[in-house]
């Protein structure tokens, strides 16, 4: 594409949509865009100040993921000794995961003829990341962290037409039980805290209900879980990953990515960590790879990101607008553009902004990674104006005490100005 002069694009218009918008007058707004075609910042305000990014964090998952895998996501590294296969997990959290599908490690292990054996112990971190909220340890966005996930590290509980529950996998039913001092106001599952013990009220379930659970890890319970899904014996070792290692590739980077992305999914986020902390260190420390990227992807950003997990999930995370926007310009260099925008959220079309923009006679305009936890809402991505224009943005928003809907078609009505006007 030509580049289009940024002339046109009058800085104090939209100077003007901020300074009289009371909702963004109301709390802490953060906004940069920045022209991709002249290399030039077109507004700012608050761009040099640090938010939290909620999942703006998986931008820097993503580029990270970008640099350091290939065309494939690892999801196996195995030796085999004689009659014994022994294999280590890298994390990939796209084994037997109910979207993904990665299948070529399971479909190797079933097939090897050997004597299979675990090795854990690889995963270096706690099974929550820094700064995560306890309480919400049985919220299907905060599954539990481990080296080798199996289907998405989550039970689903589900009913028939005739309230008859079905649970999956299967052998998380002789931990399921209805209890009659358990009263919650509406019909809803519990996981205790300390083991999966899986409680219900003693009512009816509702017909055609839906819950998933993250359930507590360990070696035994994936261990369990590989043996009833492989149906073959799975013995535990704790043996450091060798040199020698040889690895299985599961599912499509790409196809990992737009799961990662469009849906906003935490699971994948925190797992690619670990894989890519695999491929350089042959460990699973979300850490090191996080100090890595930084050291050696991230080193030039306008200001050093405060990142510590790979979701967003925790609030210890804090970045500012310039260097996002920093961020999406790097992605920009090494990614086809037609790529990026398959894999981001497309307004009016798919992912977290579908139903936050209209398409533009059913043309897609922005391209955006949205990110949100309890009064904070952001969007930061790319966006093409009707003459052309190709931008990119970050626009943050904390401690607001509007609803996040309010906050976000506010935001929704000047990017969707922006791209009208110029």
């Amino acid at each position: 594409m030509n580049k289009v002069d940024a002339g046109n694009i009058r800085k104090h218009k939209i100077k003007k949509l901020f300074k009289h918008s009371k909702i963004l007058n109301d709390h802490f707004t953060g906004f940069a865009l920045y022209d991709l075609d002249n290399n030039k910042m077109i507004y700012e305000v608050n761009d040099d100040k640090y938010f939290t990014p909620a999942s703006n964090t998986k931008l820097f998952t993503w580029y990270t993921c970008l640099r350091m895998l290939g065309d494939s996501v690892p999801g196996l590294r195995y030796e085999v000794h004689n009659d014994s296969l022994i294999f280590w997990g890298t994390g990939d959290p796209s084994f037997l995961h109910s979207d993904l599908k990665g299948v070529n490690a399971y479909n190797f292990l079933k097939s090897s003829g050997k004597q299979l054996f675990f090795a854990y112990g690889n995963y270096q971190n706690a099974f929550f990341g820094d700064g995560w909220a306890w309480n919400d340890y049985d919220d299907d966005y905060q599954a539990e962290i481990s080296e080798l996930p199996v289907e998405n590290n989550l039970v689903s509980f589900t009913t028939d037409s005739s309230g008859h529950f079905k649970v999956s996998p299967f052998y998380f039913l002789k931990d399921f039980r209805c209890d009659s001092n358990y009263k919650p106001a509406n019909f809803k599952i519990k996981r205790d805290f300390l083991s999966n013990t899986f409680i219900c009220p003693s009512i009816r379930a509702p017909k055609n209900y839906s819950q998933q659970i993250p359930w507590k890890v360990s070696p035994e319970i994936t261990r369990a879980l590989l043996e009833d899904t492989l149906k073959q014996p799975i013995s535990l070792i704790q043996m450091p990953l060798t040199a020698s290692a040889k690895t299985i590739y599961n599912a499509s980077a790409d196809t990992v990515y737009r799961h990662l992305l469009q849906p906003s999914d935490n699971f994948i986020a925190e797992q690619l960590l670990l894989v890519c902390s695999s491929v350089k260190f042959n460990v699973l420390n979300t850490d090191s790879v996080i100090r890595y990227s930084k050291t050696h992807f991230l080193n030039d950003l306008p200001d050093e990101p405060h990142w510590v997990d790979g979701s967003g999930l925790s609030r210890y995370n804090a970045f500012t607008p310039r260097s996002i926007v920093a961020l999406l310009i790097k992605i920009l260099q090494m990614r086809d553009e037609n790529m990026i925008h398959s894999e981001l959220p497309q307004g009016g079309v798919a992912g977290t902004i579908k139903s936050a923009y209209k398409t533009d006679n059913g043309q897609v305009f922005v391209w955006a990674k949205t990110g949100s936890l309890m009064y904070d809402y952001n969007q930061s991505g790319y966006l093409i104006t009707r003459k052309g224009k190709r931008l990119a943005f970050s626009f943050m928003n904390n401690n607001f005490a509007e609803s996040p809907r309010t906050v976000r078609d506010e935001m929704v009505k000047i990017i969707t100005y922006i791209h009208d006007n110029y």
